[in-house]
C-alpha cells in the first residue's frame, strides 16, 4: 500500500483526499493545512495537523497549495530525501527544494470545493527527477484516473497557459453573457444548449474548423450593432479584440 500525506485543503487538496480515500491501494495517512478552519471543513477521519514538524512518515507528500506558497512549504519541510510533489500547472519542478526528491502530480481540471468531480477522466500530468519515483506517481495516478501523461515542466507551463484560455477566459465570457441576459430579463439557461454544442463540436474537429459567427464571416454590420449595445468599456474592448483575432485568423480585415 502506498502511503501519502496531502498538504493543503483547498480546491485541489480536498478533492484529492476524497479521491484517494476510496482507493484500497492508497492510504491517506495525514492531511496538513496551515489553518485549523480548513481542516475542520474537510471530511476526513484520519490524522490532521497544522504543524509541519508533525508530518507523518509517507511514501509521497503532495503539496496542494496556491502556486505562490509551493516553494515556501517545500523549503519548510522538516525532513530530507523523501519524495515531495506539487500539483501546480505553472510551477516548475525546480522550485521544489532539492533536499527532497522532487515530482509533479498535476490534475488538469477546474476544481471547486462544492462541486463533485470524477477523476477517472481527469488528465493527470506527471514529472519526477528519477524513474523510480515517476513509476510510483504513475501507480498512484492510475488508481484514480485512466488519463495519465508524463509531461515535463517546460511543456506543462504551456499546457497551463492553454488551459487558462479554454477554461478561465471562457468562463469569464460566460459571466459577461450571464450579465447581458440578466440585465435584459432573459434566462441565461437559454444559452446552455448553445454552450454544450460548441464544446461538443471541438471533440470532433479542430476549433479552427468549427468557428462560426459574425467575425468569422466578416459581418461588420452585425458587429457594429453589437458594439453599440455594449455600454461597459471593457466589454466593448473585449468584443473588438476577440472579433479582430477571429477575423485575422481567417484572413479578414480588422473591424
Amino acid at each position: 500500500m502506498i502511503r501519502i500525506v496531502i498538504l493543503g485543503t483547498g480546491n485541489i487538496g480536498s478533492h484529492l483526499v476524497a479521491a484517494f480515500e476510496n482507493v484500497s491501494a492508497i492510504e491517506v495517512v495525514q492531511v496538513y493545512n496551515r489553518s485549523e478552519a480548513g481542516l475542520k471543513e474537510l471530511r476526513f477521519r484520519g490524522s490532521k495537523t497544522t504543524q509541519l514538524d508533525q508530518l507523518a512518515d509517507a511514501d509521497c507528500y503532495i503539496i496542494a497549495v496556491p502556486d505562490d506558497v509551493v516553494a515556501q512549504i517545500s523549503d519548510n519541510l522538516p525532513f530530507e530525501n523523501r519524495f515531495v510533489v506539487h500539483t501546480s500547472g505553472s510551477v516548475s519542478l525546480n522550485e521544489l527544494n532539492s533536499k527532497n526528491r522532487k515530482g509533479v502530480f498535476y490534475p488538469l481540471q477546474t476544481f471547486s470545493k462544492n462541486r463533485k468531480v470524477y477523476f477517472n477522466d481527469i488528465p493527470l500530468c506527471l514529472e519526477a527527477t528519477n524513474q523510480k519515483d515517476l513509476e510510483l506517481l504513475k501507480t498512484m495516478a492510475r488508481t484514480i484516473s485512466s488519463a495519465v501523461f508524463e509531461i515535463d515542466s517546460e511543456k506543462r507551463k504551456h499546457l497551463h497557459l492553454a488551459a487558462v484560455f479554454v477554461c478561465n477566459f471562457v468562463n469569464h465570457l460566460y459571466h459577461i453573457g450571464h450579465e447581458i441576459t440578466e440585465n435584459h430579463q432573459l434566462p441565461f439557461s437559454i444559452l446552455i444548449p448553445l454552450i454544450k454544442e460548441t464544446a461538443s463540436k471541438i471533440e470532433r474537429d479542430a476549433p479552427m474548423a468549427m468557428q462560426t459567427g459574425p467575425a468569422k464571416r466578416n459581418d461588420t454590420s452585425t458587429m457594429k450593432k453589437h458594439l453599440d449595445l455594449l455600454d461597459i468599456p471593457i466589454q466593448k474592448e473585449l468584443y473588438k479584440l476577440l472579433s479582430q483575432a477571429i477575423s485575422e485568423s481567417y484572413g479578414r480585415e480588422k473591424l
